[in-house]
């Protein structure tokens, strides 16, 4: 059997090579929604404990477990809605006030509920404060100060805390390539400056691990130009 002739191997290569980079974007955003997919599953899915429950829940209508899952899912839908009609409507501040003041009754109830109604605001387009998470904005953290090692992140408050007498700020800096992830760290103030960009642009250029900070950073010129 003869070998393949050089040119035709470097020309074979180089296809499959840009099949490959062309399919990974592809095989990574399929990979990410097929674990979000088997988290909610796990979770919510018919054999967990809340799928449970559901299933219980819409057992009403028919011996099929499958059946029961999704007629307890529609229930559970239909009752959110009807609760965000009752939110549109004047009833909103008093049906918020009565939760209030059942949940602020039970001490480590109340704990959790101010955690997840906080967090919940962030989440929403305008929380409590108007800002939501239009109130995080990218900042970039100079650990070592003005010039040391650069990395982006979140400042989740314009605030700051005293820190052994000095003004920190909670920066919450995500994972690559899943941005759903991170760590929070209290960074001196002096070593944080704004960073030009839009949530947008840091959440694609750590999911690109980053490929993408070229589309949205500042190059270095290049020599002689």
């Amino acid at each position: 059997m003869t070998s393949m002739p050089p040119p035709l191997k470097r020309t074979l290569t180089s296809i499959f090579l840009a099949g490959l980079l062309a399919a990974l974007p592809l095989a990574a955003t399929l990979l990410v929604i097929v674990w979000v997919l088997r988290l909610l599953f796990a979770y919510v899915g018919p054999g967990s404990f809340i799928g449970q429950r559901l299933v219980a829940l819409g057992l009403g209508g028919g011996s099929s477990e499958v059946l029961g899952y999704l007629i307890g899912v529609a229930l559970v839908l239909a009752a959110i809605f009807a609760l965000g009609v009752v939110v549109q409507t004047r009833l909103r501040g008093w049906l918020a006030r009565s939760v209030d003041a059942l949940i602020q009754r039970i001490p480590v109830v109340r704990s959790i509920y101010g955690i997840t109604q906080r967090f919940v605001e962030l989440l929403s387009p305008r929380g409590a404060d108007g800002g939501g998470l239009q109130s995080m904005r990218p900042v970039w953290c100079h650990f070592g100060g003005p010039g040391g090692v650069a990395v982006l992140g979140l400042l989740s408050a314009a605030e700051t805390i005293d820190l052994g007498g000095a003004p920190y700020h909670a920066v919450l800096v995500p994972t690559a390539p899943v941005p759903v992830g991170g760590g929070l760290l209290y960074v001196p103030q002096a070593w944080i400056t704004p960073a030009e960009i839009g949530i947008d642009a840091l959440t694609s250029i750590y999911v690109s691990m980053g490929v993408t900070s070229a589309q949205y950073l500042p190059q270095t010129p290049a020599d002689g130009r």
